[in-house]
């Protein structure tokens, strides 16, 4: 078996460093008008996250991962060949990748995650875990509307947030993430399902909350990410391009926030008693507070 990288806090690899200083740090930064705009809309996009360079490694290390021979395959959280079950419509995801693999582990601590993600949290960032989607060319399925946190309940209190790194130019061709602006202020909604019926969510909604059904595009670059808030509505439809569509996700809390169960919160992880909160290794601190 592989390495678990797990075991280890600071970088690895070569792909990714740290701010030499206060002001190297502060190149990252949001401005006021992103913070308002994603306190508004409940999602923010088009926040350069990684360099061409960085792609292109990460990008490497995921073929490795779609390989199923890979050595460190145990270590993962959730290993989904295709989640949809339909070969016509194939959906790759998994959990536990920073385990595996140096740039996907030290993507983690990257400045230019860390510290937006740390003025839309509003205090330090812990790890909460991360996530592979990938939809092949031509036959890429959809993951359907959903709220994250109606996966999440199992932590509290609610203090979440996603960062959505595209790994190739995202479009509404491919399938690109989408948002409904302002549903991070709807209730928690039951769960309807990830992969296979992109609407099935319609299901629970009131008149009110499907007249308000207006979904926003976002298409990003590659090495581009948006964030979005826990309870933000968003999905993505299938590809039937020529080109895959690859995307790594990073979720994380504000430190602080609790387990709320007496199992483990991921596969292969040792029980966090209910009441304690976040840590150890599976659960990083990841930066500390951000001026903005």
């Amino acid at each position: 078996m592989s390495e678990d990288l797990s075991l280890r806090h600071d970088l690895v690899g070569n792909l990714f460093s740290l701010p030499a200083s206060e002001a190297d740090r502060e190149k990252y930064l949001l401005s006021e008008d992103q913070i308002e705009f994603y306190r508004e809309n409940g999602y923010l996009a088009g926040v350069r996250i990684l360099t061409d360079r960085q792609v292109e490694g990460l990008r490497a290390e995921l073929a490795s991962i779609l390989d199923e021979s890979h050595p460190g395959m145990g270590l993962l959280h959730e290993y989904h060949g295709n989640e949809s079950g339909d070969p016509e419509n194939v959906l790759f995801h998994c959990l536990g990748h920073w385990r595996l693999t140096p740039g996907f582990h030290d993507l983690l601590w990257n400045p230019a995650f860390t510290t937006p993600a740390s003025q839309l949290l509003g205090g330090p960032v812990r790890f909460w875990h991360d996530q592979l989607f990938c939809k092949p060319a031509r036959h890429g399925g959809v993951v359907a509307w959903h709220q994250d946190y109606s996966y999440w309940t199992r932590t509290q209190p609610m203090n979440h947030l996603t960062c959505w790194i595209a790994l190739d130019d995202s479009t509404k061709d491919n399938g690109c993430i989408q948002y409904i602006p302002k549903s991070h202020a709807w209730e928690l909604l039951p769960i309807t399902g990830l992969a296979g019926d992109m609407d099935s969510i319609q299901t629970v909604l009131s008149p009110e909350r499907q007249a308000a059904f207006q979904p926003a595009a976002v298409e990003l670059k590659k090495g581009e990410a948006s964030f979005h808030h826990p309870l933000t509505v968003h999905g993505s439809h299938g590809n039937k391009t020529d080109r895959p569509r690859r995307a790594c996700v990073i979720n994380a809390v504000r430190d602080g926030v609790r387990s709320d169960v007496n199992e483990p919160l991921l596969q292969g992880v040792p029980v966090i008693p209910k009441g304690r909160e976040l840590g150890g290794p599976f659960f990083p601190l990841l930066s500390e507070p951000e001026a903005g």
